[in-house]
């Protein structure tokens, strides 16, 4: 789960980071209104769960409560990587002498945290490793022991962090570390870390994705879960108990167990074609289950063809064939359905769908090759 950076950075404040000061608002008006409360100059920022907001004209510095409101007038309802601003964050503007980087992520590599701090702030963490690694520092703490300070300051003397605002520095590394492991945070940055003028250090940025699988301990974050239209149809399989995932392709995949949905997402690629979700049943789908998959995958615009795998052990082919044949009686979907019926009741399941306006064969591949066909 996504936080807005204006809830990540209350999250930071209550940590002990500084954070400037900031307020939230949805109209013009209120843009102008907050403007004039902080005191000028203020940054006007765009508040959607994506990054590169400056870049696509997101954040725009205001030096008047005027121009505040015409950057809000531009920036409300834009769309920025799909996502449409309907709030702002009006944040005092800081005086940046220099720009850092902090940010902590998991290293599956080494299974644990890894911090990371760059004086090269601003940028996406990515570009900088492709283009200058070794103005990277990393830390991989002990879990049991946290980020130390000496490791925190021993942080700061490779990455390069000025002498006057090191402790500084590393005493928001530590406060960051705290809420990683507090939050059961996937990724936590601050980008850019601002060092001021007067030598103070402030979060210029905040991102924090929490892992879902630990919502039921964050009852306070969960609170700040927003549903995107992208992600309702993840959503709504999650609460049918379905493993869904949406991706990019035309092909949609339906089938019974993980690994038999992995197998036909590549059956698909290799055929010339690609899957538009992933989508695993389970063991033992009955007709109701197997409708409302289906009627998930349809529910995806970029879907042109349906591709429904199923091996039946637990499952049987029958009832799967019950399900397809209810769709297409309420639904009547505009896109055409492959079947691979195979194992515990197929033939029931195949005799069943016989007449019925999908195309059905025999082996993986093949079915992946007509699915990839119809969806061209």
């Amino acid at each position: 789960m996504k936080l807005h950076e204006f809830q990540a950075k209350q999250v930071l404040a209550r940590a002990g980071v500084a954070i400037p000061e900031g307020r939230t608002a949805t109209t013009p008006e209120e843009v102008e209104a907050a403007a004039i409360a902080l005191g000028l100059p203020v940054v006007v920022k765009a508040q959607v769960h994506v990054g590169g907001r400056g870049k696509a004209g997101g954040v725009k510095l205001a030096k008047t409560a005027a121009e505040a409101k015409a950057h809000a007038m531009a920036i409300l309802g834009m769309d920025i990587k799909g996502l449409t601003v309907r709030t702002i964050y009006v944040e005092r503007a800081a005086k940046i002498a220099k720009e850092l980087y902090l940010g902590i992520t998991i290293d599956r590599d080494r299974r644990r945290a890894v911090v990371m701090l760059s004086t090269v702030g601003g940028m996406d963490i990515e570009e900088v490793a492709a283009t200058q690694p070794g103005k990277i520092a990393r830390s991989w703490p002990d879990p049991t022991l946290g980020l130390r300070a000496y490791a925190a300051r021993a942080l700061c003397f490779e990455a390069g962090v000025p002498e006057a605002q090191r402790d500084a520095v590393a005493g928001i590394a530590r406060q960051l570390y705290d809420v990683f492991r507090a939050t059961d945070a996937m990724t936590i940055e601050i980008n850019p870390l601002f060092i001021q003028e007067d030598g103070t250090v402030v979060a210029g940025d905040a991102k924090l994705e929490v892992d879902d699988n630990a919502m039921y301990r964050q009852p306070e974050l969960a609170t700040y879960k927003e549903i995107a239209p992208d992600e309702e149809q993840e959503e709504r399989a999650k609460a049918l108990g379905f493993s869904y995932v949406q991706l990019d392709g035309t092909v949609g995949i339906i089938g019974n167990g993980a690994g038999l949905v992995m197998s036909t997402l590549d059956a698909v690629k290799n055929a010339g074609g690609s899957a538009a979700n992933f989508l695993d049943v389970g063991g033992g789908a009955k007709e109701s289950v197997v409708k409302a998959a289906l009627e998930i995958v349809l529910a995806n615009p970029r879907v042109k063809a349906i591709f429904i795998n199923i091996f039946g052990g637990i499952t049987r082919g029958d009832e799967v064939a019950k399900g397809i044949l209810a769709v297409l009686r309420d639904t009547k979907p505009k896109v055409p359905l492959v079947i691979r019926l195979s194992g515990t009741e197929a033939e029931a399941g195949r005799a069943l769908l016989e007449g019925a306006p999908l195309v059905s064969r025999t082996t993986m591949d093949e079915a992946a090759a007509e699915a990839v066909r119809l969806a061209t």
